[in-house]
């Protein structure tokens, strides 16, 4: 009988020492949250690359940017360990009659301030605005972490094209399959539920599915393509592709250039479910 007792304490033991460790490790999930989102990089630009700054909430906004005369430009939003000046060249090849403006978010490329999902909405939607000040015809990229600041921005302005990059429905979901028991919902801070923004987009819209991305789940693109409603959004494929492939990807060229050469109309998608 002691032998018993003695053995159901041990197991008691072991199962609060269990309990115990999943707490520990919800707790710092929680705490470390941010540094498993976000990932600064710093600038590095070519000596002379312009930079636009102006303030928000009394600190400095930074975009690099490329300023040509006319009515269209192109807002980009990058990846969570991206330096979007890197960007410039390809874009500006791309979209030669485009002004561009390629936003560092805070804590990235020198942009003062600390990375969270509000204050990245609030410099992006300062971006947008600024920039529609200048242009009225604004198309907007957002690629990975960045295509949720631009869903939202697009839920929310007048958006004339938007191109999503390997997007996700929402951080939340992407978490819930990298730490399925984790209690995500309680813990995650910054959910950037793009899904939730979709109806309120007006735009046209490509999302840019990566063939063999380890880091966005297909399901989680998948779904968010599927709540745009019939005829508003396609599907291209950067095929053989992983997560940060390099933007001279051939498929990836060709989508970009087909945008940049459409009026509005003509880029307008003909199918959600196509590819």
């Amino acid at each position: 009988m002691p032998r018993q007792r003695s053995g159901s304490r041990w197991v008691l033991i072991g199962l609060v020492g269990i309990a115990a460790l999943y707490v520990a490790v919800c707790i710092a999930l929680f705490l470390l949250q941010r540094s498993l989102i976000y990932f600064p990089q710093p600038r590095h630009a070519p000596p002379g690359t312009p930079l636009l700054t102006f303030a928000v909430d009394g600190r400095q906004v930074l975009a690099t940017t490329r300023e040509r005369d006319g009515e269209r430009a192109l807002v980009y939003f990058g990846g969570n360990s991206e330096d979007v000046s890197s960007s410039l060249p390809g874009l500006s090849t791309l979209f030669p009659e485009h002004a561009l403006y390629l936003l560092h978010y805070p804590g990235y490329g020198g942009s003062p301030g600390r990375p969270t999902e509000a204050s990245l909405m609030a410099d992006a939607f300062a971006l947008f605005d600024e920039v529609a000040r200048r242009h009225p015809r604004v198309t907007v990229i957002g690629r990975s972490l960045g295509s949720g600041v631009a869903v939202q921005v697009a839920s929310a302005r007048p958006v004339e094209q938007l191109v999503l990059v390997a997007p996700y429905d929402s951080i939340e979901g992407v978490a819930e399959i990298r730490f399925p028991m984790i209690p995500v919902r309680w813990i995650l801070e910054d959910k950037f539920d793009s899904g939730r923004h979709v109806a309120d987009i007006k735009a046209p819209t490509l999302i840019i599915e990566v063939e063999n991305d380890k880091v966005i789940p297909r399901a989680s693109t998948e779904r968010l393509l599927a709540r745009f409603p019939p005829g508003q959004a396609k599907l291209g494929v950067v095929a053989g592709a992983e997560h940060n492939f390099p933007d001279t990807h051939p498929d990836y060229v060709r989508l970009l250039r087909g945008l940049a050469d459409a009026s509005p109309d003509v880029a307008a998608p003909a199918s959600a479910a196509s590819r």
